[in-house]
């Protein structure tokens, strides 16, 4: 029986690579997400335009303007000459935020008042633009030290990611991601790629069980998801210098764990699919709500309690946690339980529906 289940597993891995588009969907995205995801998905604000409309023209602001216009924020500082020109400049997004100094403002700090200046952020870019406000009030702040003189200083130290690398947090993530993609794809698309060539009824009729055909149908995707995520996790290590301070087995095991809980999930998809056109919606289908509700676009804390219920059965939530411990928290397997143990029962309860759709469709 082993040695057939071999021969199935064999055979699923043959036809897909065995044609050029098969080898294509498995590299092909790899690469791309690889070479784009670490520099285009990033929440930093560099290089960015600001709009100074300045009535004022004292030092105090002029220093300001210098400042900000020094910093890796703003590369081009755009000089406007009314409130009509900054409000057209904002329109036609030439500028991301815009900052107003009134006529009194260095007469206000002389004399000791409390100087008003106003910050305008475009909110069709709402999100950058309250980055790049943030920083332009730590560069006000720490003008306002300097001129006070000498004042107690907040030192800030950031644990695991001392220089704030953002690349440090995508890639990481980049590895549950391509993961998910190479594994649903593959075990999706297995069984309603069988129908559509009218070779489902063979398998029915050869001496494997279900469980065997189905075992047959999970284990590729697994190697697949095992082998995609070798790949980001050694070029994320080595190209683009993350630290990898954990252990190398819990890696493989938790990219393994993982892929058997996505195959339960892809070969439900596809018993439920006629063909694979239907495959790959449902993969899409189930892949954009995960990765939203897996903590990597935003805090699970901060979605509402409904939100937070399904984000616990997702196992990209368990999985991404362990991937940012073992490469910047340096995870052995006795801190990554508290989430391994979660994927285990995802992966059994997800291969045991699938099993039992399976059967479901075969009575």
């Amino acid at each position: 029986m082993w040695q057939r289940l071999l021969w199935l597993i064999t055979k699923e891995l043959q036809a897909l690579a065995g044609n050029r588009q098969g080898r294509l969907l498995l590299i092909v995205p790899v690469l791309l997400q690889l070479l784009v995801f670490p520099f285009a998905a990033t929440l930093e604000v560099k290089h960015a335009s600001l709009a100074v409309y300045n009535q004022d023209a004292g030092p105090p602001s002029q220093e300001l303007i210098k400042r900000m216009a020094a910093s890796a924020t703003f590369d081009h500082i755009v000089q406007v000459r009314s409130l009509e020109a900054l409000r057209d400049c904002l329109d036609r997004q030439c500028a991301l935020l815009a900052i107003v100094f009134p006529p009194d403002f260095s007469r206000a700090l002389a004399t000791g008042k409390g100087a008003a200046m106003q910050i305008i952020v475009d909110g069709r870019r709402s999100n950058s633009g309250q980055i790049a406000s943030a920083y332009i009030g730590q560069i006000v702040s720490a003008y306002q030290q300097e001129r006070a003189g000498p004042t107690p200083r907040l030192a800030v130290r950031n644990l695991y990611n001392p220089n704030l690398e953002f690349q440090w947090h995508v890639l990481p993530s980049l590895v549950a991601i391509i993961t998910t993609i190479g594994c649903l794809i593959v075990t999706a698309l297995s069984v309603a790629r069988e129908r559509e060539e009218g070779t489902f009824d063979q398998l029915l009729v050869s001496p494997l069980t279900p469980a065997y055909v189905m075992a047959g149908k999970a284990v590729p995707g697994v190697l697949v998801a095992l082998a995609q995520g070798s790949v980001i996790a050694v070029a994320a290590a080595w190209a683009y210098r993350v630290p990898f301070g954990g252990s190398i087995a819990l890696l493989l095991v938790s990219m393994a764990s993982y892929g058997l809980a996505l195959a339960g999930v892809g070969l439900f998809i596809s018993s439920l699919c006629r063909t694979q056109q239907q495959a790959f919606l449902g993969v899409f289908s189930f892949m954009v709500p995960a990765v939203i509700l897996s903590g990597y676009v935003s805090p699970i804390e901060n979605m509402p309690e409904t939100l937070q219920w399904l984000a616990r059965v997702n196992p990209l939530s368990y999985f991404i946690p362990i991937l940012k411990g073992v490469f910047l928290k340096g995870y052995g397997f006795s801190d990554a339980w508290p989430w391994l143990l979660p994927l285990w029962l995802i992966a059994a309860l997800t291969l045991g529906l699938a099993l039992w759709c399976f059967r479901r469709h075969i009575e």
